[in-house]
Order: structure tokens, then sequence, then C-alpha cells
């Protein structure tokens, strides 16, 4: 069981459904949900400047489009010196899409550890489990 992850995403009933399933499956002990990467951006500043870098999510699940700042804005972002401090997270995209443009896109940000498709499922948290364990 991971401590705490963070899930992104812009659709209140894909929260909801990831939430349900992560709790169910006793994946993480804590769930962070942000609507958007700015939201996101904004408890990662705070998680930063009250030092609580032992809540620190060790998966972020985010999804590619969303209002405001979407996936990508965030990871461009969130790579920067600033949040160094989270850089070992491990960053799982969540998306309907399949565009080979956007999986080779991923590959070229690090932290992305893994792009699956939407939604969240029991056997999806197990890959997960048994890849990074």
């Amino acid at each position: 069981m991971y401590n705490t992850i963070f899930c992104i995403d812009d659709d209140p009933i894909s929260l909801m459904i990831s939430k349900k399933i992560i709790t169910k499956t006793s994946f993480a002990k804590e769930i962070l949900t942000a609507s958007n990467g700015e939201e996101a951006l904004k408890i990662y500043d705070e998680l930063n400047k009250n030092q609580l870098l032992s809540a620190k999510p060790e998966f972020i699940f985010l999804d590619l489009n969303m209002p405001v700042m979407g996936g990508w804005k965030f990871l461009e972002r969130f790579t920067q010196p600033e949040y160094i401090a989270f850089n070992n997270t491990k960053v799982i995209i969540l998306s309907s899409t399949i565009d080979p443009q956007d999986l080779a896109k991923a590959k070229t940000y690090k932290i992305v550890a893994d792009f699956l498709p939407k939604p969240i499922t029991v056997g999806m948290l197990e890959y997960l489990t048994e890849k990074f364990r």
C-alpha cells in the first residue's frame, strides 16, 4: 500500500470512480485530488512551503485534457527546478486518447512512468503494484 497518491482530472465522475477503486483495493492510504493542473500545482506549492515532503504523493494519475491547465502544461511546470523535491513521484498518464504523438511526447518526460487508458481499474492497480515494487 502506498501512502499518498494524487488524481488530477477535471471529470468528477472519473475522480469518484478512481477514489472508489483505489480505496477498495487498498492501493493508497490517502488520495489527493485536483480538477486541473493549476490546482494541483497550488497543492504542491503548499506541501513545499510547509515542508510536508513526507506527505508527497508517490503517484500522480494525470488526465491530459483539462480546462485551466491541462496535463501537458502541468508536466512542463512540474518538471521545473522549483518542484525538484517531488521528482521521484511517478506520473501515470490516464487518457482516453491513444494518439501516437501523445505517447511519444509522454516519453520525453522522465517523470512519466506509464501511459494507460482511462478509467483506473483493479487490474491496472495490480499491474502498477507489480511494476514498481
